[in-house]
C-alpha cells in the first residue's frame, strides 16, 4: 500500500519546513518525495536530501499545466524505482491544488491511495494573496483537507481571526491548525489530517468541476467592490493599505492588482501570470551583501514583483556557505550547509530580468 500525500502552499508559505517537521516528528513510513519546483534552477533538493529523501525533480514547468502528463509517468517511476510506503508531493507555489489532485487521481487503485492534501497558508500574507492572486491562492485553500497556517504567532489575534474568515468562506469543512508550529509536534498536525473528512474519487472529480464557481466568485467581487483595497508588508514588516476608486488607475509599482486580469470565462496557467529567473554562480557573497540585494527586491519598479527569492551561494569567508530566503515583508541569511555550486531563484511577475541580473551578479 502506498499512501499520498499532497502539500500545497502559495510562494514562500513554508511548505519545505513544514514536509521537514513532519518527516522528523511525524511520519514513520519510507518516503519518497517528488517535488514540482517553478523555475529553471531548482533550490530546495539540496535541503531533502539531508534527510535521506529520494527525490524526482520536475523543473521544466509548472505540475497544473504544462507537466500533468509528464507527472503521472514521473509518480509512476517514483513508485517503481523505490516502493515507497509514502509519497510526498510538493507541488510548486504557484500551483492549482485541483489540477495536482487530478492529475495523482490517474493512479489512484487498491494499492495506491490519496492519503490527504494539506495546503499551508501564510498568515500574515493570505488577504493580500487571496485579492491578488486568487485564482491560484483560493484553489489552493478550497481544495485542501487540512489546512495549516505557518507563522500564527506573527500575527495578532485580529489579523488571525480575518486569515481565518477568508479560509472559511472558501472551505468551510477542513481543520486549521493555527497553533505555532514550534508549540505542536509533528503528530499533533498529523491528527488533524486525520480529524479531515477525505474525499472519493468521485468527489475530487465533482471537486474540480466546482473550481470554477469559487474562481468566478472571485472576479465578480473584483468587478463589483468598488473600493479595492491591497495590502503590502515590506522589509520593516509594517502593512498599509491603499484604496482605489472604481475606474481608478493604480500606479504603485509594489501593488500586483493589475498583475493578470479577471476576464470571465479565461482561466490561467501559473506561467501565464508568474515568472521566473534562475543563475548558478561561483561568485562569492558576504551576508551583509546578501541582506543588501535582498532589501531592494521591494522595488517593483526596478526589478518587477518580486514574491519570492532564494538561493545557496559561497560567502566570502572560507569554508562557508550562504542560504537566503525571502517573501515581501520577510528575508533571512543564514550559514548552511554547502552545494554542489551556488545557485538562486527569484519568482514573481512583471520580472525584469536584466536588473536582477545586476543586482545579484553585478553584471
Amino acid at each position: 500500500m502506498t499512501k499520498i500525500n499532497i502539500f500545497s502552499g502559495f510562494l514562500g508559505a513554508g511548505k519545505t519546513t513544514l514536509i521537514q517537521k513532519l518527516i522528523s516528528e511525524g511520519f514513520d513510513d519510507k518516503i519518497a518525495l517528488i517535488e514540482n519546483e517553478f523555475g529553471e534552477i531548482a533550490i530546495d533538493g539540496g535541503f531533502m536530501k539531508e534527510a535521506g529523501v529520494e527525490i524526482k525533480e520536475l523543473n521544466s514547468g509548472c505540475i497544473c499545466c504544462s507537466l500533468v502528463g509528464d507527472f503521472e509517468k514521473s509518480l509512476r517511476q517514483v513508485m517503481d524505482t523505490y516502493q515507497p510506503e509514502r509519497i510526498i508531493i510538493e507541488p510548486s507555489g504557484v500551483g492549482k491544488l485541483s489540477d495536482v489532485k487530478k492529475a495523482v487521481a490517474a493512479v489512484l487503485n487498491e494499492d495506491v491511495v490519496l492519503d490527504g492534501c494539506i495546503a499551508v497558508v501564510h498568515a500574515k500574507k493570505c488577504k493580500m494573496y487571496a485579492r491578488n492572486y486568487g485564482e491560484f491562492f483560493i484553489d489552493q485553500i478550497a481544495h485542501a483537507d487540512c489546512i495549516v497556517l505557518s507563522r500564527s504567532q506573527d500575527v495578532t489575534e485580529k489579523k488571525l481571526a480575518e486569515t481565518m474568515d477568508i479560509i472559511r468562506k472558501y472551505n468551510a469543512q477542513a481543520p486549521v491548525v493555527t497553533t505555532s508550529w514550534d508549540e505542536i509536534s509533528g503528530t499533533q498536525i498529523l491528527h488533524a489530517l486525520a480529524d479531515s473528512p477525505l474525499l472519493s474519487l468521485e468527489e475530487i472529480e465533482e471537486c474540480h468541476e466546482h473550481e470554477h464557481e469559487h474562481e468566478h466568485e472571485h472576479e465578480h467581487e473584483h468587478e463589483h467592490d468598488h473600493d479595492h483595497e491591497h495590502e503590502h508588508e515590506h522589509e520593516h514588516e509594517h502593512e498599509h493599505e491603499h484604496h482605489h476608486h472604481h475606474g481608478e488607475e493604480c500606479h504603485d509599482p509594489g501593488c500586483s492588482c493589475h498583475d493578470h486580469d479577471h476576464d470571465h470565462g479565461h482561466h490561467h496557467h501559473a506561467d501565464e501570470v508568474f515568472g521566473s529567473w534562475g543563475e548558478e554562480t561561483t561568485r562569492k557573497y558576504s551576508a551583509e551583501e546578501l541582506k543588501h540585494i535582498l532589501a531592494e527586491l521591494v522595488n517593483a519598479d526596478e526589478y518587477g514583483v518580486v514574491l519570492r527569492a532564494k538561493g545557496i551561494v559561497q560567502s566570502v569567508n572560507p569554508g562557508e556557505w550562504l542560504h537566503f530566503n525571502y517573501v515581501p515583508g520577510e528575508s533571512s541569511v543564514e550559514v548552511g550547509a554547502a552545494d554542489y555550486t551556488g545557485r538562486f531563484c527569484v519568482i514573481g511577475s512583471k520580472l525584469q530580468e536584466h536588473s536582477l541580473q545586476e543586482l545579484f551578479l553585478g553584471e
